[in-house]
């Protein structure tokens, strides 16, 4: 076996594969399963360290096809957050990788997204994002564009939400948007995402190919591939990589992650500051007032503590403490008790 068909811990992408895909043929969702693999096996993921975290949907299934070595969950319609909360307290080394829908997460389960954000729970929050409810034949989503027409579904008449202002304005700490036809943008972003110390949500606008990919929908490869404006072209450098530097001026900013590693962000159609955070909300807002699809990564903060922190949890996962550690003595839970009853 040749250097170039294995990573620094000795596995093979086929290594970083789940089952094979039962979704519609064309997909997007299929496309951001194949950039996750090649993120994991490019990071020298171990499997094991990675708990997959999904819902219901289309885009919840799709977590099946990746990282068929680590750990999984699949959870209820729109509850995941809650058990990935769970999850992280109860074993803060493992790191979680969710992969939800617009519906999932937008829709029934908007209020447990928020909440998890503003917890910092140390996640990468993957939304596939097309609109509607493939699993269901083609409903409209909460993302679902406002005017928008569909032959079973009739019109949308609700503005819709956006995943990335929701995200930031709960606090997340690393927002981007891709989309499911520019793979480079999709797997370097994953990569940062991994990376980054904290909670970090990628909405990818992932066109469902049965319901949701006429010319008009701004959730279609079309629309996609004519409309997209990358804020900039992104390149993710290991820490264990040496980083070069570009001499050009305002053409490049690299910016350094926690223990190291560094997202290299070369300018192309926005001047955009990705840690100013007034900055990137005005940004949305100007791109949904113009109809612009802009991507790439949109909002950067490293200086929140993630919920273990807060809660100031030791090094060793509450799962891995001796029992005697967890269950109070009678005369413990005895003095709780009392405490809790004024008889103190």
């Amino acid at each position: 076996m040749t250097q170039q068909t294995i990573n620094a811990i000795g596995l093979t992408k086929a290594d970083y594969r789940g089952a094979p895909s039962t979704l519609c043929a064309g997909c997007g969702h299929d496309s951001v399963a194949s950039q996750i693999i090649t993120a994991a096996f490019e990071l020298s993921l171990q499997p094991h360290t990675v708990i997959r975290m999904s819902g219901i949907g289309c885009s919840s299934k799709s977590a099946a096809y990746f990282l068929g070595r680590s750990h999984g969950f699949n959870s209820l319609h729109g509850r995941m957050p809650s058990v990935t909360t769970g999850a992280h307290l109860a074993n803060h080394t493992l790191r979680p990788l969710a992969v939800s829908g617009d519906g999932d997460t937008a829709s029934i389960g908007l209020g447990q997204f928020i909440h998890l954000l503003r917890r910092n729970v140390p996640i990468v929050y993957i939304v596939e994002n097309n609109g509607v409810y493939g699993l269901t034949k083609g409903q409209f989503s909460a993302t679902a564009d406002e005017g928008q027409e569909l032959k079973h579904a009739g019109v949308n008449h609700l503005p819709p939400i956006d995943v990335c202002a929701e995200a930031i304005l709960a606090g997340c700490g690393f927002v981007a948007r891709s989309f499911a036809g520019d793979a480079k943008q999709v797997r370097e972003l994953i990569k940062a995402a991994f990376n980054f110390h904290g909670a970090a949500v990628i909405d990818v606008i992932s066109p469902c190919v049965t319901f949701n990919n006429h010319d008009r929908s701004t959730k279609s490869y079309t629309y996609g591939k004519t409309h997209e404006s990358p804020l900039h072209d992104i390149s993710f450098i290991p820490h264990y990589e040496e980083v070069t530097v570009d001499y050009e001026p305002g053409e490049v900013r690299d910016v350094q992650l926690h223990d190291g590693p560094v997202i290299r962000l070369r300018k192309l159609s926005h001047d955009h500051d990705p840690s100013n955070r007034m900055a990137a909300l005005q940004l949305l807002e100007q791109a949904r007032a113009s109809g612009e699809f802009v991507t790439g990564l949109i909002y950067l903060n490293e200086q929140r503590p993630t919920l273990a922190e807060t809660l100031s949890i030791g090094p060793t996962p509450i799962a891995a403490l001796p029992e005697d550690r967890l269950r109070p003595t009678r005369e413990a839970f005895a003095a709780v008790m009392a405490d809790l009853m004024g008889e103190r």
